[in-house]
């Protein structure tokens, strides 16, 4: 019995210096946004290099999933498809949250030049769906977008 209480206490020890080992976050926990009553969890990609590479070299994306593109600024944002082989929505909202601009089912772009996808106004936050999501949505310029679980400094 001695033997069992003080494995248990190694495991409770070694779990507790381990947080990397617990289990992983509920997905009330992960970040996600929601638009129109849809909820979709989402990458975000905050500093330049993340906001670089994007979605790049996916071969696909679950339908409740999306990149969510956060600026520290509000300015006109262009995007481009290079090296990205889904094709996306691209809907931009301002620091309000609200939606300013959809670029809808932008293409592919293996090589150069490629195809610029601006936003003509300013814009914070770039939310990137599959392709034909913002129609079966119903997405329109005016709508808001709301966050949950999203990490410290990016809201």
């Amino acid at each position: 019995m001695r033997s069992f209480l003080l494995l248990g206490a190694v495991l409770f020890a070694a779990v507790l210096a381990c947080p990397g080992c617990a289990a992983p976050p509920t997905a009330a926990a992960r970040p996600a946004v929601t638009l129109d009553g849809h909820r979709f969890m989402v990458e975000i990609a905050a500093t330049p290099a993340e906001q670089e590479h994007g979605l790049m070299d996916r071969t696909s994306m679950a339908a409740d999933h999306g990149m969510l593109f956060v600026f520290p600024d509000s300015q006109p944002r262009t995007f481009w498809m290079k090296n990205t082989l889904i094709a996306l929505d691209m809907l931009f909202f301002d620091e309000s949250r609200h939606l300013v601009a959809i670029q809808a089912n932008a293409q592919p772009c293996k090589a150069d030049p490629c195809q610029l996808y601006p936003s003509d106004t300013p814009a914070r936050y770039v939310l990137e769906l599959n392709a034909g999501t913002a129609a079966k949505l119903g997405a329109r310029k005016g709508d808001a977008i709301t966050f949950s679980g999203m990490p410290s400094g990016t809201q």
